[in-house]
Formats: C-alpha cells, sequence, structure tokens
C-alpha cells in the first residue's frame, strides 16, 4: 500500500509519499499554498516537485481557512476561559476573548467588533443557574453577525435557550454541558462540534472541496493530525512501546502550537493543585505567534529590536513567501524570532506555581500542568528544520531561573521532527497506526543540549 499524504497549510503546502511496503518515507515537497486563488494549484506544484508517484490511498489536512475565530460566555471567568480554551484545543478554533456573568451592552459591541466565526455559550451547571446564560442567549440574538453558537451550558435551560435561537433565525448547536458539576470537564462534545463547524470551513476555502472529492477519508485540522501524531508516539502501539511523557512544539507561519502527553502532576512536595483539571493531552495555539502573518506580534514581545530586524519583520509580513539564504543575517534574525516565539508560547502552555503561607507553613500551588520533569522536547516546523542551530531555538521551551514560577521542563532532550512529517503520520495512523509510529521513530533527529546561560 502507498500512501500520499497532504498537509494545506497556511504558508506552504506540503506532500509526503510513504510506501508501506517497503516501510519508509520515500518523498516529500512543499510549496507555496495559494489560498488566495485556488489551493489545488500550491497542491500540483508540490506533486510536481515530488516527482512521479502513484499512491493507492490519500489522506489531506489544512488549516488553509485560517483558525475559526471564537469568543466564549460563560458564569465564572477562570472557568469560562478554561473551558473555553480546552474545548478549542485541536479542534480548529482560536480564542479571542472570553465573557463572564451577563454580558453588557459594552460587551455587546465588542462581541460585534471581533466578528468572530462562532460563540460558545456555557455557564451553569447541569441543574444550577439559568438566568444567566438565558440572558445571554438574548443578548447574543441580538448581534447582527451571521456566527455559529455553541450551545454548551446547563441542560436545564436548553430547551428555553433553543427557542430563543429558533425565534432570531439564528444558526446554533446544542451540545452537552461543558462542565455538567462543579469542577468537572466535558469537554468532548463541544471539542467535536468546533471541529465539524472547522472541517465545513476549511472545505468551503478555494479549491478545498476539489481537494475533498480526491479523497474517500474526510479532511481533518491539521492540528489534530499534530496531536494524533504526539499522542501516538507517547503511548505506543499494540506492538511497539511508545517514548512516555513528551511535548512538542510546532512553530508554523501563523501560529505557533504547543502539545504535552503528560498527567502535569506536581513535582515539588507540599504542593496543592488550584482550578480545573489538565488533560493529559494537551494543545494549546497561540494565534498572535507565527513566522509570517503574525510575525509582528512575535517582534512585540521582544526588548528594544533593531531597526534590520524590523525591517526584516516588515519584508516577511508584506511578502510571507520570503525565504533567509543559509549562513546570512537574515537566517541569524529568523532564529532569533523563533526563539522568542518558542519561549512565549511554551510559557503560556505551562502551568504556574506561587508560594503560599499558610499555619503548617510553607507549601505551594500549582495552576495548570507541572511540565518540569518531561523529558523529551519535540521540535517541528521550518524555522527549526531551516536552522544550523536549532537547538538555540528550541532552548526558550526550557525552564528559566529568572522565571521560577513557570513550570517548563528543566532537562529535555532536544529531537526534531527530521522531515516535517509529524502531520502526515497523524493523518497515517488512522489507518496504519504501526507503520506511522515506526517512521516518526526513525525519523526523530536529535539536537542535543538542555543547557540554559541565565
Amino acid at each position: 500500500m502507498k500512501y500520499l499524504a497532504v498537509d494545506i497549510g497556511s504558508t506552504y503546502t506540503k506532500v509526503t509519499a510513504i510506501d508501506g511496503d517497503l516501510r519508509k518515507v520515500v518523498g516529500t515537497a512543499r510549496a507555496f499554498t495559494t489560498i488566495a486563488d485556488d489551493v489545488t494549484q500550491g497542491l500540483d506544484c508540490a506533486l510536481a516537485a515530488l516527482g512521479d508517484f502513484v499512491w493507492d490511498d490519500m489522506l489531506v489536512c489544512s488549516s488553509a481557512a485560517g483558525g475559526l475565530k471564537m469568543v466564549a460566555l460563560g458564569l465564572v471567568p477562570d472557568l469560562t476561559a478554561k473551558a473555553a480554551r480546552t474545548a478549542a484545543s485541536n479542534a480548529g478554533a482560536k480564542v479571542m476573548q472570553t465573557f463572564a456573568y451577563e454580558i453588557s451592552k459594552r460587551e455587546e459591541q465588542i462581541i460585534y467588533d471581533l466578528n468572530p466565526d462562532l460563540v460558545l455559550l456555557c455557564g451553569g451547571t447541569d441543574g444550577g443557574n439559568k438566568e444567566v446564560i438565558t440572558a445571554n442567549a438574548r443578548r447574543l440574538c441580538s448581534i447582527e453577525h451571521p456566527f455559529t453558537t455553541i450551545i454548551a451550558g446547563n441542560k436545564s435551560a436548553s430547551d428555553d435557550i433553543v427557542e430563543i435561537f429558533e425565534a432570531a433565525g439564528k444558526p446554533y448547536v446544542l451540545t452537552e454541558n461543558v462542565m455538567p458539576e462543579f469542577n468537572q470537564l466535558n469537554i468532548e462534545p463541544a471539542r467535536d462540534a468546533i471541529r465539524q463547524l472547522f472541517i465545513s470551513r476549511i472545505v468551503e476555502a478555494k479549491g478545498l472541496s476539489k481537494v475533498q472529492a480526491l479523497t474517500s477519508h474526510q479532511i481533518i485540522p491539521t492540528p489534530l493530525a499534530v496531536l494524533q501524531a504526539c499522542e501516538l508516539l507517547s503511548r505506543g502501539t499494540e506492538l511497539q512501546e511508545g517514548l512516555g511523557d513528551l511535548m512538542a512544539v510546532d512553530v508554523g507561519g501563523a501560529t505557533t502550537d504547543v502539545y504535552s502527553m503528560a498527567s502535569g502532576e506536581p513535582t515539588m512536595e507540599s504542593t496543592l493543585t488550584k482550578g480545573l483539571p489538565e488533560p493529559w493531552s494537551k494543545r494549546t495555539v497561540e494565534g498572535d505567534l507565527g513566522m509570517r502573518y503574525s510575525l509582528p506580534h512575535v517582534l512585540e514581545q521582544m526588548e528594544n529590536p533593531s531597526a534590520e530586524l524590523r525591517s526584516w519583520v516588515e519584508r516577511c509580513v508584506a511578502q510571507p513567501e520570503t525565504l533567509a539564504l543559509a549562513d546570512s543575517e537574515e537566517k541569524q534574525m529568523e532564529e532569533l524570532l523563533g526563539s522568542m516565539a518558542v519561549s512565549v508560547a511554551v510559557e503560556r502552555h505551562c502551568g504556574r506555581m506561587a508560594d503560599v503561607y499558610t499555619p503548617l507553613g510553607l507549601m505551594h500551588t500549582l495552576e495548570g500542568k507541572d511540565l518540569m520533569s518531561v523529558p523529551l522536547m519535540i521540535g517541528i516546523g521550518g524555522v527549526l528544520l531551516g536552522s544550523n542551530h536549532p537547538e538555540e531555538i528550541l532552548k526558550g521551551s526550557i525552564y528559566d531561573l529568572r522565571h521560577p514560577e513557570i513550570a517548563k521542563p528543566r532537562h529535555p532532550r532536544f529531537v526534531l521532527d527530521g522531515q516535517y512529517i509529524f502531520a502526515a503520520m497523524g493523518l497515517l495512523s488512522q489507518t496504519n497506526p504501526e507503520l506511522a509510529f515506526e517512521l516518526m521513530k526513525t525519523t526523530l533527529k536529535d539536537v542535543g543540549t538542555t543547557s540554559r546561560s541565565v
């Protein structure tokens, strides 16, 4: 069996040719994604660069239409934000803003100005408060934008809310409560609803319906494909032992995504956990940290950037296809920007520690995942593969004594997705997980040191 895996990204369209009989990747190629015209043009260019390859099965993922812009409404600020971001994880949505309690007229205007693709409406445990979520449903229906609302709150209010949306003629999806009981998350139904909306959206991108017609498999979001690859590599298969706890950071043109496959339990004694429980398999997407379309936001994170660096960023944003030459000053600037994107993205993904003084003495609190003991960090993305010093870029992902409250990995081993095939292997895992696991292990490239200068 021969497989063709296609990843139509926001910047590049990447193709991977896999020979199941030889059990190897026989070729990879990429071309600039032609999202402005017809994505099949970029795919044709990538296939031409790949050369002669006849496949039996074609698997496709895409993020070419961009992530869905999402806002969330709920009852309690911290719980709403956490539930929304967890639900959006790997489903193809980017949480732009969260709102708590009954929204005001000013907040209605903010939602109007944000012009989201979808709204996650939650609030109240089952049988609990109905007034807030019902009032917010009425306010959402008064906003003159065609966003879809996913209703995922108190089931006791669902009938009233459905009547409100039906009367207003607004699109909605009714699903299960994201928090049926206090501090108990039920994320998968809402995540599935977001994922289905994302899939329908990306297939509407120019030319993607033609690509869908070429495969018998449903096109899935690229972040989901990468997450599936990370989960497979961590857990292993029926015949092959997994690598255990790991993290991955995927630096793309529009976003930087961070994945952690670990329980995130406290590694320090006398530590209490705060907030909602964390999933073992977690993804966060940073829509303001990318190497092309969101590069100005990466620049904003840096102290006193040079005029040359600012000029390079302006050029890359104006011409996303711009590439830095090897061993050039521009390549060094790319690596510097990549390191900043990695540092900030991993910082946002990891949990936070704090000291608390109690009658029993000093104790610690942890909010989020403690990833300090994770032994493996995988780097994914063109800025890493094209660098002569990828370990310097990845150093932004490790524990920093200047910010001891952030539970980043202390001493991970750095490896790269050596052939840029994680998305392809996530796709392949749906039909041949043994082969996908085997190929991922053989293409991991060790890049060494984890020491940080402080």
